[in-house]
């Protein structure tokens, strides 16, 4: 039970992570396509919520469909399911704003590569953590 809560929590940075830092470089390119909505925090952190929620679903059905139909898709369907999981956190929420041609295209690949990102290195860096901790301790 703890695994799956440290998985879920993992999951739940690596998405806040994604979507933080795309929208950082939308506005250090001043693109005004992927932005959040600072005013509502709540919003903001509802739509993590639901990002990260649609893509744990969709992606076993968009994996499963691709494994059955087009085998050769089966790569794309990071890309696909967070694309999919960013248009409901868009419609179901209002912490996040994506528009144009540029945050739709662009928004999504940026998210999928660092959200994949910060799941690769965030287990590490924390697990890197909790080990500092049980040594320092361990010395006490």
């Amino acid at each position: 039970m703890i695994r799956f809560l440290l998985r879920m929590a993992v999951f739940l940075l690596a998405a806040a992570v994604g979507v933080l830092l795309t929208a950082w470089i939308f506005a250090a390119f001043d693109l005004e396509t992927f932005s959040i909505n600072w005013s509502e925090p709540l919003g903001f952190i509802l739509a993590i919520v639901v990002f990260a929620l649609a893509q744990a679903i969709i992606s076993p059905f968009f994996a499963k469909i691709a494994r059955n139909n087009a085998p050769m898709l089966t790569g794309a369907v990071g890309l696909v399911s967070t694309f999919v999981a960013l248009l409901v956190a868009v419609l179901l929420t209002d912490g996040l704003d994506v528009g144009g041609a540029a945050g739709w295209i662009i928004g999504p690949v940026v998210v999928w590569l660092l959200g994949m990102l910060a799941a690769f290195l965030l287990p590490l860096w924390l697990l890197k953590e909790g080990v500092e901790k049980v040594r320092e301790n361990r010395d006490e």
